[in-house]
This record gives C-alpha cells, structure tokens and sequence, in this order.
C-alpha cells in the first residue's frame, strides 16, 4: 500500500514552521535594547530587521518556482534548514556586523516558509477547506504578536538574549523530521530544462533595489542616490521580463499576468496590506503619542485584530462557498474601509477602548479579504504554477508593506515638520520622537505636551486618510476581476 501523507501532522508542521517566522520579528525588536548595548553598533541597527526582509522578499518567487518545478517538500526543507543556519549564526554573532549577515542568511531561509507553507495547505485542502486552514494558520501571526515580546523578554531576563536564536534549531529540526517523514509528494516528472538562472538574478536584483530603496526614504527621505535605485530597479525589470520572453522555464511565467483575476487580486492584497502595515504601526503610535498610554498597552490594542483575523478568514470560507469571488471581497473591504473611517473620524481625546474595538473590527475585514485574494490567487491559475502563484501573492503582499510604510513615514514627518513650523512652538527637533516615546514623553512640559499631540493626532489622521483611500482604490479593482478560466477555479460571477 503505498504511504500518504499524513494531512494532520503535515498541517501541524506548518503551522509551528508559520509561527517560528513570524515570532521573529516580534521576539527580536524585544530583545534589541539588550543586543545593542551587548555588541553595540546603535547606527546599524534598523539593518538587523531590514536585511531579513530584504533577503526574505528578494528569494520568494524562486522558491515559489522551485516549489513547482521540483515539489514542495525538498524546497520546504531547503528553506528551513538555512533559517536554523542563519539562526545559529545570528547567537554567535561577536557583533552587529556578523548579526546583521546572520540575519540575511535567515531570511533567506524564512523566504520559502510562508509561500511553501501555504502551497502545501493548496495542495492537501480542497478549496472549501482551505480558507478555514489559512484562517488558523494566520492565527499564528497574532499569538506571535502577543506571545513575541513576553517570550522576548523572559528569554533575555533569564538565559541571555543569544537564545532567541538558539531556540529555533531544534525547533527546526523536529518540523524537518515532521515534514519529511509525512509528507508525500507524487513524483514529478522531470521536464529536462534548467533553471532559469537569468531571470532569477535579474528579478532578485531589481526587487533589491526596489526595497532597498523604499527602506532608504523611510530612513532619511528622497535623494539622487535612491533615483538611481529605483532607475536601477526598473532596467532590471525590464532585463527580466525580456528575459522571460525567451526562457524555455520562466522563473515566473508572464501568461499569468494575462489572466486578469490574478493580477487584480493580488493587487489588492498589495494595497490592503500596505494599508494594514500603516494600522500595526500608528494605532500603537496613537495610543502612546496622543493618549498617552504605556507602550504595552499600545501594543495590547492590536490583539483583537490578530484574534478576528481568524474568525474574518472561518467567514471568508463560509462565503466563498455561497457567493462568488467579487462579493466576498466586496464585503471585507467594506468592513475594513467602515474601520479606517473611524480612525479618521475619532476625536484627539478618544477612548481607549475604542482602539480595541476598531481593531476588532479591521481584523475580521482584513481576514476576509487577505484569505480571500490568496485563496483566488492559487485557484485562478493551473496547477503546475500554484506555487508561483502562492508566492507571488507572498511577494505582492511584502512589496505592499514595504512601499505603504515609507510613503506613510515620509507623510507623517512631512505633516508634522509643517505643523510643528506653522505652530510657532520652540521646541527641539526631535521633540516629536520624546513624545511617542511612553519613557520620555513625561519629560516634555505640561504646557507644550497638547499642542504637540494635536499635531501628532493631525499626522496621523493624514496618514489614515491615504490608507483609506488604498481601501477605495482596492474597492474599484473589484469591478475588473473576470472568471478565471482554470479547472480549479472559484466562483466569480
């Protein structure tokens, strides 16, 4: 009798193999004051988080690729077996320099997790399980934003700050043991051509630059410098897709972008989750900057988001079986544009709790939407290009974030800069840094402490605005989906 997978075990190895990438974002910025003050290197530091997103992003379309062309399995395994590399180097690291290539490695690794991981989920659960899968699979983001910090800080306060690295190898080597002994893949038939070597530089190269340089306005605004990134960027991509044109294997065929639900779909989820990067980065903001709370409880109001995110996806999946395609997005994007236009319409001195229930509200929104446009994604190509399909949603998604949060910083510092010079206050120039700092925001005096937050609550009222106005956008692009013209396809009507 021949060996099947083992669907229940398998599921369980993705979702821990979920969970241990997403933690490490959250775990890390906890554990940050203590490995600067350990190896030091302040100036360098952003760098230990954004090179991990750099290599994660720069490699998950060839791990999308590879998924297809040679199975999910070996390419599962490759990709967690050089993030326990990378997270071994990273707890040995003498400095921030050695720290900073560790995390590269790492995220090398943690490119092939997410697109694989989902791919996998396409592949054992039809499709009107599947968004109940992904729904629990997400709920691994949000048990790692709240269990991230805790696990953070207990670890640093105990057995020293190395051992948030340390304690993902043999958490890794157990889902290497779990997914290779069951997961059975059908064998492939080998197609005799070669990886498309070429096109998958010149794509690395130009995402590269693309993020490189988005990461760079939001560090210090614009300059010559990133236009020769971005120019450079886009003669890359121009290189790429001549390149395409001629590969006996595309790295990523273009006749996907000729179907017009795919592209639109994951346009969307681009822009919602740009959107969504701007909500887990300014409503902490919010509450620590204009109301004043402590930074856990900044922190704290983001949990109702990652909990409905879950029921918002066990949704998408009883409406996906219902209506078509269209609809369902229709309404998580209604309900998260009902959930921006309260952050816009919310005075200066608005209740806490009323975060919280906002919050609740953009999960169930964006856990029907993001499902929705991932789920519609892997069923509106062929089979063969489901993991290229996977992890270009992966791959739009990061571009989406990576994008929205250097044009919100740029916008938020832009507003208040303005503000701050119209206001006639005499203040330092990092005066606004003091304030959303819980910290140091005591230390500025009771009589310049509300204009500066009006001014901060001005910002960020601009900042939601522009995110509501992705939402709009997202909205309209539903008017261009088609039916998808697959075996597998969805609904759409």
């Amino acid at each position: 009798m021949e060996k099947q997978t083992n669907i229940k075990l398998v599921t369980l190895g993705v979702f821990t193999a979920t969970f241990m990438t997403a933690i490490e974002g959250t775990i890390v910025s906890t554990a940050m004051p203590t490995i600067v003050g350990s190896l030091q290197g302040m100036e360098i530091m952003n760098w230990v988080f954004s090179i991990y997103l750099l290599t994660n992003a720069m490699l998950t379309p060839i791990y999308g690729k590879l998924a297809d062309k040679i199975g999910r399995k070996p390419v599962f395994l490759i990709g967690i077996t050089i993030f326990i590399l990378g997270s071994s180097l990273c707890g040995f690291a003498p400095n921030m320099e050695t720290l900073i290539i560790a995390r590269a490695v790492q995220g090398v690794g943690a490119g092939a997790v997410m697109p694989v991981a989902l791919t996998i989920i396409a592949d054992i659960y039809p499709m009107e399980k599947r968004a109940k899968i992904l729904g629990l699979n997400s709920a691994a983001w949000g048990v790692a934003s709240v269990f991230g910090p805790l696990a953070g800080g207990f670890i640093v306060d105990t057995v020293g700050w190395h051992w948030i690295f340390f304690i993902n190898v043999p958490i890794g080597l157990a889902l290497l043991l779990l997914i290779s002994i069951y997961l059975v893949e059908p064998k492939r038939e080998k197609t005799g051509q070669p990886m498309d070597i070429l096109g998958s530089m010149l794509l690395m190269v130009s995402l590269l630059l693309l993020l490189l340089g988005f990461q760079l306005i939001g560090d210090g605004g614009f300059s010559i410098k990133i236009l020769l990134f971005f120019l450079g960027s886009a003669a890359a991509l121009a290189a790429f897709v001549f390149a395409e044109k001629r590969a006996k294997d595309p790295v990523i065929s273009l006749h996907l972008f000729k179907n017009s639900t795919f592209v639109f779909v994951n346009l969307i989820a681009a822009l919602i989750s740009g959107f969504l990067m701007g909500v887990e980065v300014y409503i902490p903001m919010w509450l620590q900057g204009v109301l004043g709370t402590a930074a856990g409880l900044g922190g704290l109001a983001l949990a109702p988001m990652s909990v409905l995110w879950m029921v918002g996806s066990f949704a998408a999946s009883n409406l996906l079986e219902k209506s078509d395609v269209k609809r369902v997005l229709m309404i998580g994007l209604s309900v998260i544009l009902f959930g921006g236009a309260c952050l816009i319409l919310v005075s200066v001195n608005a209740p806490v709790f009323l975060f919280f229930v906002i919050s609740a509200v953009l999960g169930i929104g964006f856990g029907i939407t993001i499902t929705t446009t991932t789920v519609t994604a892997q069923n509106s190509v062929p089979h063969s290009d489901v993991g290229v399909a996977t992890s270009f949603n992966t791959l739009s998604r990061t571009i989406g974030q990576t994008v929205m949060i250097s044009v919100f910083g740029v916008l938020l510092n832009t507003v208040m800069h303005s503000n701050l010079s119209q206001s006639g206050l005499k203040v330092e120039a990092d005066v606004m840094n003091q304030l959303v700092n819980p910290h140091t925001a005591n230390e500025i005096s009771s009589e310049l402490l509300k204009p500066l937050r009006g001014i901060l609550y001005s910002g960020l009222h601009q900042v939601f605005f522009v995110g509501i106005g992705l939402v709009v956008v997202s909205l309209l692009m539903i008017l261009f989906l088609s039916r998808p013209k697959t075996a597998n396809s969805v609904k759409m009507r």
